[in-house]
């Protein structure tokens, strides 16, 4: 009973402090799930839940990279442009130019290299601002990507591509859905467990083994049973899981590696990181070379998703419903703060709101102006935890 006292006072004091963590994504998707199902049945449906999940690949990919550009401080304009542009140069060239698909899709991704590190030498050599750089390349790449499609304007790509099948038809056997759930819970306890040793060891304050083991066992649970319930339509689809190992993969490299730790620490204070021994040049043009890479696995997976690119792949929405989507999932706009699973969030987030509304018949115009809603609540969220936990910080 103590113990139970004791977690509960240390969540409290944790909310009272600013730090509310996940908690306001996470009722904010069970006030959806309750509404859409409440205005239509179908909303929570295996078929439904699945389909939507496929569509979080491609646009919450785009949104991990923004995430990584929005913990250093800064912001990419142009991850809509540029997955357009990589959707045109993977169909131009597996369609028209008889390219391998694996050539294709490596030049693609390099086009994306590129970019990025122009971006991140210039907001680094010239001290341009990244909300000047990106914007001036949104442009340009708008026109590149008008350029590499020529008079063609919308080329698809066949159907009986392996990529085609990825994006639209490869789910994973059922037993392989359970197999992974348990191994992510498994995993994600074990890292707990870990890291509450090294804390007690080094005499700081740890979670309960008992806390920890209950959490575990929750996400066990919701794994397991989300993957039963989808197993009763399609499934889980292989390119969701995609995205969902990109995520671990950018979590492990933020939280466990040097390179990782760079990235808050120039979020936080370049000045500070500087004369910390951080290579700040090298961590921006790193960070911008990633995101706009993500921008372009992005666009190959939207591409494949569709079947297709044309001269409206990668429009003005994606750009916003991805920068939306790291903000909703718990990124901050002043840097230093954040974690890849924003873009999960946020992206699953962004397309439930956009699922539910097509099911209510309601116009995308009204999809955008319920995004944007949320889009505010979620940035006044943030100022307002930043302020708080100053003023924690000076009392």
């Amino acid at each position: 009973m103590n113990g139970d006292v004791g977690i509960l006072a240390r969540v409290l004091a944790r909310i009272r402090s600013g730090d509310v963590g996940r908690m306001p994504v996470v009722l904010a998707l069970i006030v959806i799930a309750i509404v859409f199902q409440t205005l239509n049945p179908v909303f929570l449906t295996s078929r439904n839940l699945s389909d939507m999940l496929m569509q979080c690949a491609a646009l919450g990919t785009i949104s991990l990279g923004i995430v990584l550009v929005l913990l250093i401080g800064e912001i990419d304009l142009s991850v809509g442009s540029m997955s357009g542009v990589a959707a045109a140069i993977l169909t131009v060239g597996a369609v028209q130019l008889q390219w391998p698909l694996g050539l294709a899709i490596g030049a693609a991704l390099t086009a994306g290299a590129v970019v990025g590190a122009v971006y991140g030498l210039l907001r680094t050599t010239l001290g341009l601002p990244s909300f000047v750089v990106t914007l001036a390349g949104l442009l340009g790449l708008l026109g590149v990507q008008l350029w590499v499609l020529g008079d063609a304007g919308s080329i698809n790509l066949p159907f009986d591509s392996w990529i085609v099948q990825f994006a639209q038809q490869m789910y994973l056997p059922a037993w392989l859905s359970y197999v992974l759930s348990a191994a992510t819970a498994l995993g994600y306890t074990g890292t707990l467990l870990s890291r509450a040793r090294r804390r007690t060891a080094a005499e700081l304050e740890s979670d309960r083994t008992v806390s920890i083991l209950i959490r575990g066992g929750l996400l066990l649970v919701g794994l397991v049973g989300g993957s039963w319930y989808l197993n009763l339509s399609r499934g889980v689809g292989v390119m969701f899981v995609l995205f969902v190992v990109l995520v671990v993969i950018a979590h492990f490299a933020l939280t466990r590696t040097r390179w990782g730790r760079s990235v808050f620490a120039v979020g936080g204070s370049i000045e500070a990181a500087r004369r910390a021994g951080i290579r700040v040049n090298r961590i921006v043009v790193s960070v911008f070379v990633l995101c706009s890479v993500l921008a372009a696995t992005g666009g190959i997976l939207a591409a494949a998703r569709l079947a297709a690119a044309n001269q409206s792949t990668g429009a003005a929405d994606t750009n916003l419903n991805a920068i939306a989507a790291a903000i909703i999932g718990g990124a901050s706009l002043f840097g230093g703060r954040g974690s890849a699973f924003a873009a999960l969030l946020g992206v699953v987030v962004i397309q439930a709101i956009s699922s539910g509304l097509t099911l209510i018949n309601l116009s995308s115009a009204v999809q955008f102006m319920v995004t944007g809603a949320v889009l505010v609540f979620a940035v006044a969220l943030d100022a307002i935890t930043r302020r708080t936990q100053l003023g924690a910080g000076r009392t």
